[in-house]
């Protein structure tokens, strides 16, 4: 198959997929290798498709409608991540990054795309396997989340929790 035809496949399952697929699963079902996809991702890429790609694979970027969001800025323990994860995805939200403020090299950005438990056992078991620290460390904890959400009302009951659980910081 030419390449045209084969990023059409591509494209195409990426479409149908609500999940990221691996760089190594597109590759054997196309037959070619994974550095092939990587530069076919580059290509649609570059002819406007928003592909993002997640550390479990790609995915297509489709927002369905137009949602809301909200940063949050918080504070927490190490052991309190998952409490604080759970608590926004439990309540319809989607944990799209995290910043912290550092004295020297300005705001850092990590994209996170967590939007159910399992997401959040996965995010947290990366940290485990690799043996290394949230990014907050760098900041005594203190970070901020971007929050999506379907509306502004689901957002307040995810400041409400926060608040609640006592990992919301005032607005600086």
């Amino acid at each position: 198959m030419d390449g045209q035809t084969r990023r059409e496949k591509l494209l195409k399952m990426l479409k149908e997929s609500e999940t990221p697929l691996s760089g190594s699963a597109l590759a054997k079902k196309l037959g070619v290798s994974r550095q092939i996809i990587v530069s076919d991702i580059a290509l649609l890429r570059a002819g406007k498709q928003e592909i993002l790609s997640t550390a479990r694979g790609y995915l297509l970027y489709c927002p369905p409608v137009p949602r809301c969001t909200r940063c949050f800025p918080v504070s927490h323990t190490d052991e309190q991540m998952e409490d604080e994860l759970n608590a926004i995805v439990d309540l319809g939200g989607r944990v799209l990054d995290v910043l912290i403020p550092h004295p020297v090299y300005g705001t850092i950005r990590a994209d996170l795309g967590l939007s159910c438990r399992q997401d959040v056992a996965a995010f947290l078991e990366r940290f485990r396997a690799c043996r290394t620290r949230p990014l907050c460390t760098l900041t005594d904890g203190v970070h901020y989340h971007t929050v999506e959400a379907a509306d502004e009302k689901t957002l307040d009951a995810i400041e409400q929790a926060l608040f609640c659980k006592k990992y919301l910081l005032s607005p600086q």
